[in-house]
């Protein structure tokens, strides 16, 4: 069996960082795809546009947070899952999620001038420990080399 997905969109909400009991870092986010296709009625061309809920574990979460925003081109690389739970109503809900092995940025850093990343200065090590951001989530200090942009 294989279960392979492999995604390039924007993100259509900006990461949402969390830490598991265990102290692991989960960020989540979605993914806005689409395609292109001619209708064979009309003949004219469609585009068939796709949100996908996406989670990513670990230091990707933490650099996925500290550089991806929405509408920020990414390519993810993953596996499917279905989630199932039951709602306040009582109700058995699922969706399927795209579970990230690899969040790879494709906006080219020269978009942005002086380094920056949508906005974001990117770290050079060896630096201080950044402020915590007022959701006190804690800031990573990135090695430039470890920029895969």
């Amino acid at each position: 069996m294989y279960n392979k997905v492999i995604l390039v969109g924007n993100l259509s909400r900006d990461v949402e960082l969390k830490y598991l009991p265990s102290g692991t870092a989960i960020g989540q986010f979605g993914i806005a795809t689409n395609r292109t296709y001619k209708d064979t009625n009309t003949g004219e061309n469609k585009q068939e546009v796709m949100f996908i809920d996406v989670k990513v574990f670990g230091r990707s979460a933490e650099v996925a947070n500290q550089y991806l925003r929405k509408g920020s081109k990414a390519l993810v690389e993953g596996r499917l899952v279905l989630e199932q739970w039951v709602d306040k109503n009582g109700y058995k809900r699922s969706k399927h999620v795209v579970i990230a092995e690899k969040v790879q940025f494709m906006d080219s850093k020269s978009q942005n001038s002086g380094g920056e990343f949508n906005g974001y200065k990117a770290q050079s090590a060896p630096k201080p420990q950044m402020q915590q951001t007022q959701q006190n989530i804690p800031s990573i200090d990135i090695d430039e080399s470890e920029i895969p942009f």
